[in-house]
């Protein structure tokens, strides 16, 4: 079944104000970059994302926190996004900041269809405010749902026309489980080969998780913090 489309305008072509997104990416490795530009040129607003970070002020979900399109956002590490920060004082924007580890696991546990698990992150914390608390072996536990979303972008180093994708090494991060935990999923991928091009022993995911795919342009592979040595 051939799922891919000609670039990110025809690939997401049904995202409405209100919808929730998840977006991989760890920092700027790895963002959709071409599907959160199109999101900028849309004007889609009200959106609810989902993702390890805010991007920076100028580049990544940052360019659509200066448009004013983000509602909300779910993430658990915001610091290199002055935009964020002053929206999130002025009250501007609604924000749920979730310990790392109890935000990928949340998605992992959407993508494998278990609804809840326990963790210890955030016990004593406002982590845990409103939210069941477990005793197991002599220690307190957190209950945590899983996260769904209506759509999640990711970006792929490679796929096929199938959905299926290779991703290049740290890029990986989220994506892998996001792919898995949508409704719909829509990955841009550097390289579209046809099917039979991949080696099965490579991919990451499969084209089963994947309703639509395109191949980007353009990346600017953005580095937060340049560090070299001598």
């Amino acid at each position: 079944m051939d799922k891919s489309f000609q670039n990110a305008e025809k690939a997401i072509y049904d995202i409405q104000d209100g919808d929730t997104i998840m977006l991989g990416g760890f920092g700027l490795c790895g963002i959709p970059e071409n599907a959160i530009n199109y999101l900028v040129k849309s004007g889609v607003k009200n959106l609810t994302c989902i993702s390890n970070n805010a991007g920076v002020d100028d580049f990544g979900l940052g360019l659509l926190l200066q448009s004013r399109q983000v509602k909300k956002m779910m993430s658990s590490y915001v610091g290199e996004n002055a935009e964020f920060e002053r929206q999130l004082l002025s009250g501007e924007l609604e924000v749920d900041l979730v310990p790392q580890g109890t935000l990928v696991t949340r998605i992992q546990m959407a993508a494998m269809g278990i609804p809840a698990f326990f963790t210890r992150a955030g016990i004593g914390t406002e982590v845990a405010q409103g939210k069941e608390i477990r005793h197991f072996d002599g220690k307190d536990y957190l209950m945590e749902y899983a996260l769904h979303a209506k759509f999640a972008f990711v970006k792929a180093w490679k796929g096929d026309k199938m959905g299926n994708l290779i991703f290049k090494k740290t890029t990986r991060n989220y994506s892998m489980a996001m792919a898995k935990a949508a409704d719909i999923t829509i990955a841009e991928v550097e390289h579209l080969v046809e099917p039979g091009e991949l080696d099965p022993d490579q991919i990451h995911v499969a084209g089963i998780y994947v309703h639509r795919i395109f191949q980007g342009a353009q990346y600017v592979k953005r580095i937060e913090k340049v560090t070299t040595s001598d």
